[in-house]
């Protein structure tokens, strides 16, 4: 399991931390035998979210980025300068048409000590996101659901004539049943998903310009978008975003370090990924996710995702960076999915591979030890239309090999995979939990990634 998880606040019962995998509910219903593992797996990813880094703070209740041409459509509109003497702004407005909505205007702040110019220009920009979602639960009794309610940040980054869009974080709105955007003014309307990658915690959502009011539209701005090429180690900088739920809040700190490589987890499919990070000492609480990392322009220089949370580490935030996000949103803006990675400096092109077609969870040796269950990975849900589903393997199977090389986590599955293709068919070992984990081998044809 990855030292890096999602990082949430439990209102209910006014702890922090990441709610366990499999949640109790509110009331257990008819008994139904299940294996041990399934009964406390909920608890293994409760203790790895203290130690572990978070991704950076969906504010959850009761249970769990961005313009059309993000400077590459040549209909970019230009944001208004402002001339400084110890500054230098780049930032754009990424609005398709001058709209109704005005952009932020750079700051003359130079330091921390002092960011209310920032605060009271880029403000306007940020809302507060509320996502109604159903979330998954699974104990002794069996299996069931319950509807839960969190909350996160968003970036108005662009509008054209009939939508206003926000970048937020895809943890923010996974899974949702129904969004709510709240703007500065306290107003709010109902949003939908324009487009969500999991790879890059990255999403967009949109609100109608219709549903918005005159006063309000003449209250909220477009954020002006910055570089994140751009920055340097110890360049101070702002978060603003919807801390612990509550509304707006402005931390100030400094760029710690550039293009740090997280690696953040996936509590819901138990998936992994590796991205390049701003880290920051600006603080980052729960409900900061999706929320501004700003430069002292007050340019958006990334998108707020996760922290580290141990009680020995104070000051590690991270945001995605900008400049980066940029092509993924890109897409996402126009088509509502990504279908071409953006190569990064200095990498080569991967191919993405075959996929199998689950989500999974790492079961550890002493885990396996622990609750009698084979070491590999736990198929925690199969997805329609994928190999696994057409070959036989169903939820609550483990994977051990696949061409008879052993696999023991979702990366090992993940690189393993890498050097084929879709349309290639692999062998893969399981042990099958509806035969008391005996084992088996299916032949699977691998798929494009299916969302």
């Amino acid at each position: 399991m990855s030292n890096y998880q999602y990082y949430e606040y439990q209102q209910n019962d006014g702890g922090y931390g990441v709610p366990p995998y499999e949640p109790e509910p509110p009331k257990a219903k008819k008994p139904k035998k299940e294996h041990k593992f399934l009964k406390t797996l909920g608890k293994t990813a409760a203790i790895a979210a203290v130690f572990g880094l978070v991704a950076g703070g969906v504010f959850q209740g009761t249970g769990y980025i961005a313009n059309r041409a993000l400077g590459t459509e040549e209909s970019a509109v230009v944001a208004e300068k402002e001339e400084k003497t110890t500054t230098k702004s780049s930032g754009t407005s990424l609005s398709k048409s001058d709209g109704t909505v005005d952009s932020t205007k750079v700051s003359t702040a130079t330091t921390v000590t002092d960011v209310s110019d920032i605060a009271e220009n880029v403000m306007p920009s940020i809302v507060a996101v509320t996502n109604i979602s159903l979330v998954e639960y699974r104990n002794f009794f069996g299996v069931g659901q319950y509807e839960a309610e969190s909350a996160g940040s968003g970036v108005i980054i662009s509008q054209d004539d009939d939508y206003l869009y926000i970048a937020t974080n895809n943890h923010v709105v996974e899974g949702t049943k129904s969004l709510t955007i709240t703007f500065c003014d306290d107003t709010a309307v109902t949003a939908e998903v324009q487009g969500t990658d999991v790879e890059t915690d990255l999403a967009v959502v949109k609100v109608k310009i219709s549903d918005i009011s005159a006063d309000t539209l003449s209250a909220i701005k477009v954020a002006t978008i910055g570089s994140s090429d751009d920055l340097k180690v110890g360049e101070a900088c702002v978060v603003i975003g919807n801390a612990l739920g509550y509304g707006q809040s402005v931390t100030g700190g400094m760029i710690s370090a550039l293009g740090r490589e997280v690696t953040l987890s996936n509590d819901t499919t138990g998936e992994t990924y590796t991205n390049k990070l701003v880290q920051t000492d600006a603080a980052v609480n729960p409900g900061n996710s999706g929320g501004a990392l700003l430069n002292m322009n007050g340019e958006l220089i990334g998108i707020v995702s996760a922290k580290y949370s141990d009680t020995d580490v104070e000051g590690m935030g991270y945001a995605i960076p900008i400049t980066d996000a940029s092509e993924i949103i890109t897409q996402l803006m126009n088509s509502g999915e990504v279908t071409e990675r953006p190569q990064k400096d200095g990498e080569e092109a991967i191919e993405q591979g075959g996929y199998i077609g689950i989500y999974g969870i790492d079961i550890s040796r002493s885990q396996a030890v622990a609750y009698n269950i084979p070491q590999g990975v736990y198929v925690s849900s199969v997805i329609d239309g994928g190999g696994a589903k057409n070959a036989g393997i169903q939820k609550g199977d483990v994977i051990t090999k696949i061409n008879n090389t052993k696999i023991t986590s979702m990366t090992d599955m993940q690189k393993f995979l890498a050097d084929f293709k879709p349309g290639d068919t692999v062998t893969v070992t399981l042990c099958q939990a509806n035969n008391n984990y005996a084992e088996a081998t299916v032949q699977v044809t691998l798929t494009e990634r299916l969302q």
